[in-house]
């Protein structure tokens, strides 16, 4: 019997997403190579974080002065394309890989897809509210947390079914969480910077792929109900 290959098991649209994160960080390394771009290469992140990236500047255009061109709109989703860092591409590849491959297979392929965007849109535009200053929200956290969402509703599902303590399934997050607060402590101190405000994304794309499982688990919002009656 010839053996499965490892990325058979992986969903399609999985796989599109962390080769499309994969391929644009690849762009920037060799621009700063040199190997593409010519001396322009170098500024190829920057020039992409100013044309794709979000800013509460963004929301103000869209709110304010009913600027709902494609520049303005295509932000709410193109940012997560786009990263500052190695660290921040390989966790965003890895964790979009693991948790892109159970949320597909427990909610459906295109539902991947669905949770990404969405909690990219909704993860946007709550910074854009409560964000202040200019910083720019770049990077795959804020969609990565919308799975972790799924992936806990999920979960909790699960646990439910079994018989144990449902809060176990919120481990993840707050682990995360708790990471995140570390290593933000820690630049502050070493590096004198001010903490970034992405958490605020990070943090309503996990509410957002959360609350959008309600919907797309098997059953949908009848099957909610019906669990929230029986344990009222």
């Amino acid at each position: 019997m010839k053996p499965e290959h490892p990325l058979n098991t992986i969903p399609p649209m999985v796989i599109v997403l962390t080769l499309i994160i994969l391929g644009i960080e690849a762009v920037f390394q060799l621009a700063n190579a040199g190997f593409i771009g010519g001396p322009r290469g170098v500024g190829w992140r920057f020039a992409a974080i100013e044309s794709y990236g979000f800013s509460p500047a963004v929301l103000d255009r869209v709110l304010i002065n009913s600027d709902y061109s494609f520049d303005i709109l295509k932000r709410f989703v193109t940012y997560p394309f786009i990263n500052v860092e190695m660290t921040q591409v390989a966790f965003c590849a890895a964790l979009t890989l693991a948790l892109g491959k159970f949320v597909a297979e427990y909610y459906g392929g295109l539902k991947v897809l669905f949770v990404y965007l969405l909690s990219s849109v909704i993860g946007a535009t709550v910074f854009g509210v409560f964000a202040t200053g200019t910083f720019p929200l770049v990077g795959g956290f804020t969609p990565v947390y919308g799975l972790i969402g799924a992936y806990t509703y999920a979960l909790w599902l699960r646990l439910g079914q079994a018989g144990e303590n449902q809060l176990l399934a919120f481990r993840l997050i707050g682990v995360l969480l708790l990471i995140q607060l570390i290593f933000g402590v820690i630049s502050g101190l070493t590096m004198q910077v001010p903490p970034s405000p992405s958490w605020i994304a990070e943090l309503a794309g996990f509410f957002s792929g959360l609350a959008a499982s309600t919907l797309l688990a098997p059953g949908g919002w009848s099957a909610f109900v019906a669990r929230m009656r029986q344990r009222s």
